[in-house]
Formats: C-alpha cells, structure tokens, sequence
C-alpha cells in the first residue's frame, strides 16, 4: 500500500494544479510556510494531523481530501490497511475508515486515544458537526470553553467550526467513532 506521505503529496499537488494555485497563495491560505507546502508535494515531510487540517480549512476542502485514496463503489475496509496517522508522541491516533466523497458530505473515523493522551484541533470549516460515539473508555471534549466528558456507549453532536480539544481522561484506552458532516 502507498504511503501516506506519497498520498498527501499527490493529492495536494493535484488539488493545487486544479484550483490554479501558486505555492505563495497556499501558503497565504493555510498559514502553512511556502517551504513546507513544497516539501509536502514533493512527498518530502510527512505532515502532521494539525498542519493536514490548516492546510483543508485554508484551502476549504475536507481533511481527507487529502489523504484519500481513490475508491470503488463496494470495499471492505480492513483495519490493518488504513493509513494512521498520529499526533501527542502516538497517543492520539486516527484511521480514516470513510474519507469524504464529493456527493456525500460527510467522512467518518475511528481513533484510538491513549490515556492522557490530547489533541487540540482548530476550527473546521463554517458549519461542520463532529458526531462522536464513545465505545471503550472516557473522553473529554472542550468547545467554546465547555466542558464535556463522555463515556463508553455514549455520544455527543457539536459544531466543530470553532476550536476545540480531544482529551482521554480516563484510566484505560479510549475508542471512539467521529464523524464530520459538511454543510451543503
């Protein structure tokens, strides 16, 4: 299976070809330096989780229109070919189970948060849920300076196009499912 790396670095270069965009203007988009924008698409940096979403909010595109691999119209997915990617030392860990598709507007995922594990995410674009469902473990959201904990076999909806933070506060290994719908 391709890196993820290789994918970012395809799709990337693809969607900035498409949209007739210099490296200058990705870079005054996203926040992301013109250097690194460069580096990613010629697959030399593996980016991380938070520079992957600076880089869709910037350019308004989901996140795994930049790690998606093109798909057929039926597929199991097996959990040991996902791309995973990880941030807080591989605390907080994602696998895109169902990247987003041009005429669905939504993508859904499954991460895995060690214990104390965190990750602090910025917004997303205007209008975007996050619908998570909590499977094995604790899990601490903030939004807007909220705080909500949910446990295993529970769920939570919030606007995620504003700041927010992933937090395991619990003893054991958390699961969960999220999903990020789009507006229309």
């Amino acid at each position: 299976m391709e890196e993820i790396h290789l994918i970012i670095a395809r799709n990337l270069k693809n969607l900035r070809e498409k949209k007739k965009l210099s490296l200058e203007k990705v870079s005054e988009l996203t926040g992301v330096s013109k250097t690194m924008i460069g580096q990613i698409e010629r697959g030399e940096s593996t980016p991380t989780i938070t520079t992957i979403w600076k880089i869709a909010n910037g350019l308004k595109i989901s996140f795994s229109t930049l790690i998606n691999i093109p798909q057929t119209d039926t597929k199991v997915i097996l959990r040991n070919d996902l791309q995973t990617l990880s941030e807080d030392n591989g605390k907080y860990r994602v696998y895109p189970n169902f990247p987003f598709e041009d005429d669905r507007r939504f993508e859904v995922y499954s991460v895995e948060i060690e214990k104390g594990g965190f990750l602090s995410a910025d917004a997303h674009l205007e209008g975007t849920e996050e619908l998570i469902t909590v499977f094995e473990g604790e899990l601490t959201i903030c939004v807007n300076k909220d705080e909500y904990t949910v446990r295993s076999g529970d769920s939570i909806r919030f606007k995620a196009d504003r700041p927010h933070t992933y937090h395991n506060s619990g003893e054991v290994l958390t699961r969960l499912s999220m999903i990020l719908y789009y507006p229309s």
